[in-house]
């Protein structure tokens, strides 16, 4: 929901052009939003709300990005609220979209839906996954994934709450698929690379996350991210951070908008 709700803003409050236009954030959180806002806003400094709502559109934005013809399945893991497959009817004609989370999480999402009246088509499919009762690989075959079809997979603002064997785990599970395939995944940065003002944003932040039952207590430098998936079996395409997302979305903006530097991005291939 807060990360809808940074997407839903940034299109809210910031001028055009938007670095990704997602008019279905907002909708799908509910009446709820507002209620939210107002609860988050007192607890993070308002620079910092700016700079986080304009890396939650910069990183979903740096994914689809990744989504040339060469793809023709798009994997989001832990697809949350994500609203792809309304947002780009033009790349489901060509893409087909599987989004994994926990079960419980889609049956939420799919009231949303369809108290939105939204479109449900067999190019957009829902791949519910238990960690405790089946595999990655296990939902994304019972779901219909073809395996020998290359993938792109988005894993976004997930890898900081998990522990390093069921990051590698999934990872491995990637690196199986067919030559082609990528991953594009973020991480939580280690202290040397992070700012002052992302340095007191992700403190307030892993309070919350402790809070909700939810720790998010893992992090790496982009050396170790990328020994990380190189261990798993993948190569290494690009490892950008807040710097290389600014110039490459906002560096045009004349309103000082900017991402704040507290995920980094790593985009790794099947050779």
């Amino acid at each position: 929901m807060i990360t809808a709700l940074g997407r839903g803003l940034h299109r809210q409050e910031h001028a055009q052009p938007w670095v990704l236009d997602d008019p279905f954030a907002l909708p799908l959180i509910g009446t709820a939003w507002p209620d939210l806002y107002a609860k988050i806003s007192p607890l993070v400094p308002e620079p910092a709300l700016r700079r986080v709502t304009a890396l939650a559109v910069a990183r979903s934005r740096y994914a689809e990005d990744r989504l040339t013809g060469s793809f023709t399945q798009y994997v989001i893991l832990g697809a949350g609220l994500d609203s792809f497959a309304w947002r780009r009817p033009d790349l489901l004609r060509s893409v087909r979209v599987f989004e994994v989370d926990h079960p419980a999480t889609q049956v939420w999402k799919q009231e949303r839906v369809a108290a939105l009246a939204l479109p449900c088509t067999d190019r957009h499919v829902y791949a519910p996954l238990d960690f405790e009762t089946a595999t990655l690989r296990d939902a994304l075959s019972a779901a219909g994934l073809d395996w020998s079809q290359p993938t792109l997979y988005s894993w976004l603002g997930v890898t900081g709450y998990l522990p390093l064997d069921a990051i590698e785990a999934t990872l491995r599970v990637v690196a199986n698929g067919v030559a082609g395939s990528e991953i594009a995944m973020g991480y939580v940065p280690t202290p040397p690379f992070l700012d002052e003002l992302a340095t007191k944003f992700l403190a307030i932040f892993r309070q919350l996350a402790a809070q909700s039952g939810e720790p998010m207590d893992t992090s790496f430098s982009p050396s170790e991210a990328e020994a990380m998936v190189e261990r798993c079996g993948l190569t290494v395409v690009e490892n950008i951070g807040g710097q290389e997302l600014h110039q490459r979305y906002f560096a045009d903006r004349s309103d000082g908008l900017s991402p704040l530097p507290f995920e980094r991005f790593l985009t790794a291939a099947v050779a």
